[in-house]
Formats: C-alpha cells, sequence, structure tokens
C-alpha cells in the first residue's frame, strides 16, 4: 500500500528509475528500471553492496556525476519534474525540500569551519534572515537532536566530536531547512548498537513531529523492519519486492528469505549459517 499525502498524491513518485554507466567493458547498469512511490511515511531500502541504493538515493536529487547517465519515465517530487527541472530549480529543491544525509555523514562537515556556523550557514542558504537569528535555530536543532552542551558543541570543530556526535551533527544540519524528504544513506552504519539506537529515536521522533517523508538505506535488514514503514528489497539494481515492515518475516521473494535466513540468531544451535544462493532469473523478472 503506497501512503500519498494530504492532498492525495505521493510526496515522491519514481517510474523506470535507470542509471547507467558506460565503461571500457560496455554499459554498467547501477539501477535497472525501478518504480516506487513514498508518502509521509518511513521507508527503508536494503539490499547488498553494489545494488543500487546510494545511486536511487542520489539520483532522486540529481546528484549522479559524469559519466553517469540518469533517465526515468516519472520522477517526480510533489508534483515537480526532477528530470526537467533547470539547475537552478535544483539548487533551491536541495536541502530546503529534500535534505540527504550520506554515509559517514561526520566526514562530511568542513573540517576547519566550526560545527555551529555549518548548520547556521545550512538555514541561511535557504532563509535570508540576520546571523544572530540563524545562530539561534542552529542551537534549537543541537538541542532536538539531543546533544547535551549545545552551546560547547557550537563552538567545536568537527575533529573534537565523537561518531555518535557527528552523525546527530549531521542530522541537524538536515534537517533546520525543515524539508518534506529526508534521504538517510546509512547514517548509522558505523556505530555502535546503543548509539545507533540513539540516533534512530531521534531520527523517528523528528520524522514523525514534522510530518515528513523519510527514505533510510541500510544493510541492517532488521533493522530497518524495526523502524520503518515499509521495505524495498534491491538486488543488481532491481527491486525485487516491496512489503510491510511489519510482515517482513513472511516475505516470499526467495532473495529476501535468503537475506532473512543469513541473519545470525542468538537462540541459534551454532551451526554454519546459510550461503545465499543468486538466481540470474531474478534481473528479469523485478519489480
Amino acid at each position: 500500500m503506497n501512503v500519498a499525502d494530504t492532498k492525495g498524491r505521493p510526496l515522491l513518485a519514481v517510474e523506470d528509475l535507470r542509471v547507467d554507466f558506460p565503461t571500457r567493458k560496455g554499459l554498467v547498469q547501477a539501477v535497472r528500471g525501478i518504480s516506487f512511490s513514498l508518502g509521509r511515511e518511513k521507508l527503508g531500502i536494503v539490499g547488498e553492496s553494489g545494488s543500487g541504493k546510494s545511486m536511487t538515493g542520489r539520483s532522486i536529487l540529481r546528484l549522479v556525476g559524469a559519466p553517469g547517465q540518469v533517465s526515468a519515465r516519472r520522477l517526480e517530487f510533489d508534483g515537480i519534474d526532477i528530470m526537467s527541472a533547470s539547475e537552478a530549480q535544483m539548487r533551491d529543491i536541495r536541502g530546503e525540500r529534500i535534505s540527504m544525509v550520506m554515509q559517514d555523514p561526520k566526514f562530511s562537515l568542513n573540517p576547519v569551519m566550526r560545527v555551529g556556523e555549518q548548520i547556521a550557514e545550512a538555514y541561511r542558504t535557504h532563509q535570508k534572515v540576520p546571523r544572530e537569528e540563524a545562530r539561534r535555530r542552529a542551537l534549537d536543532m543541537l538541542r532536538a537532536v539531543r546533544i547535551r552542551d549545545p552551546e560547547r558543541v557550537y563552538r567545536a570543530y568537527p575533529h573534537e566530536v565523537s561518531g555518535g556526535m557527528g552523525q546527530r551533527i549531521m542530522i541537524a544540519m538536515m534537517l533546520i531547512p525543515d524539508p518534506d524528504l529526508l534521504i538517510a544513506d546509512e547514517p548509522t552504519s558505523a556505530l555502535d548498537v546503543t548509539v545507533q539506537l540513539q540516533v534512530l529515536a531521534i531520527l523517528d521522533d523528528l520524522v514523525t513531529q514534522r510530518g515528513m517523508g523519510l527514505i533510510f538505506i541500510s544493510h541492517d535488514l532488521s533493522l530497518v523492519a524495526s523502524f520503518c514503514d515499509r521495505v524495498i528489497i534491491m538486488y543488481a539494481g532491481r527491486i525485487m519486492e516491496i512489503c510491510d515492515a511489519k510482515n517482513l518475516d513472511a516475505a516470499q521473494h526467495p532473495y529476501t528469505r535468503g537475506l532473512l535466513n543469513c541473519l545470525p540468531q542468538i537462540d541459534g544451535d551454532g551451526s554454519d549459517l546459510p550461503v545465499l544462493q543468486r538466481d540470474d532469473a531474478w534481473l528479469e523478472h523485478g519489480l
């Protein structure tokens, strides 16, 4: 079931999205004609490395660099045709309407600029406000992501904060323009389990309170199942299955079943985990 926004249409509609890279050895198809829609909900995208998860997220914001080629029958965000939008329109959309937290987000911060100034700059880029108001909003966002001493962190440089705090800072920076859609590309992959759960709880609260849409990209099937509303399972650039997160254990596709069977169980018998068996036919029969 696709959840639409309050106007009755999806927040994001994707039909036949393709991302290709021409190489000396031929065309590499990173994303092979996928289709899905997103409302103001939490949508997870899972799959192995190289399955096209990150390329899907980047293509929504037209961030696939040359020689990459993006095409789609439909790529529409809140009634805006992304494929035909001008670069000026895309600059307005990026950050203000759609934000993206990259993998290892702490390393996306400018190492020679104070943390708070970077967050305030993200706000002033889209809102023409005095510096003092931007500073106040930046401090409010640091509090919103549950940083205990926002004044100290505001003055800190990126190398002076921990990995978990760096993740929270990037989330604050991406959410300060109050976007309608957040794309989070493995934002917790480098964190330990305790900090990971804290960051996810923050994301959950903020997305729910603001009525946003969220695309959460991850390798962790069980994490996505516990956090998201729906799950897209990708393999080799194609969608194998889309299912409700709460019913993921009942998934039918053999690839999804294989991924689930490879997860270690605390109460298991200690035997070797099964090896995932792949089938070339999956590339011809994706969604």
